[in-house]
């Protein structure tokens, strides 16, 4: 397959990264009226993930409703971060994300919980390929604002290997008591 290269010399990867899925998460109509009526715009707000721990969102605008949705999707790819997960499932200590008025909290949940968040968060969790996890928004309901809140929340995450590597400490001494028999089990 020949690869295509855009009018920037960059070269074209739309189905190229099939291992991200996404989903779109709004979508906004503004209208601007002119002589002759009304231009119609659209914006559309995407989250992207491998649902193994990489997670992004971005935001495109266009006349068209695909053309924004292939920019937010390109964005939110350009845009992914990482996050430590325990067990593969869920979050290793409870956080807080904070963006404008949009404040969310983060709670680690026992295995079969599901994901109990709302709308846009629920969206960041599912990409982001947590099972178990309870959240809640708080302050702010624009969805821009609850994505954004979420991932500086997950940014602020840290699991017990990179704790203990900044500690200059091993793993088992930064777990708790009842949680450390466990680990050294599991490593062994």
């Amino acid at each position: 397959m020949a690869e295509r290269e855009n009018r920037r010399g960059r070269r074209d990867d739309r189905d190229e990264n099939p291992e991200f899925a996404d989903r779109l998460v709004a979508i906004n109509r503004v209208s601007k009226t002119v002589k002759g009526g009304k231009r119609f715009g659209f914006a559309a707000l995407v989250v992207v993930g491998d649902q193994k721990g990489r997670v992004g969102f971005g935001k495109g605008k266009a006349k068209e409703v695909p053309e924004a949705i292939r920019k937010a999707t390109e964005q939110a790819k350009r845009n992914l971060i990482r996050v430590p997960l325990r067990e593969g499932r869920t979050l290793h200590h409870d956080i807080e994300g904070r963006h404008g008025a949009g404040k969310v909290m983060m709670r680690t949940a026992p295995e079969g919980t599901g994901i109990i968040a709302g709308g846009p968060m629920r969206a960041v969790f599912e990409m982001l390929g947590v099972k178990d996890v309870v959240s809640k928004s708080i302050g702010s309901q624009n969805p821009y604002n609850m994505i954004r809140a979420t991932l500086d929340g997950l940014k602020k995450e840290s699991s017990p290997r990179q704790v203990a590597q900044r500690r200059g400490k091993k793993v088992a001494d930064i777990l708790k008591k009842d949680e450390a028999p466990a680990a050294e089990a599991a490593e062994a």
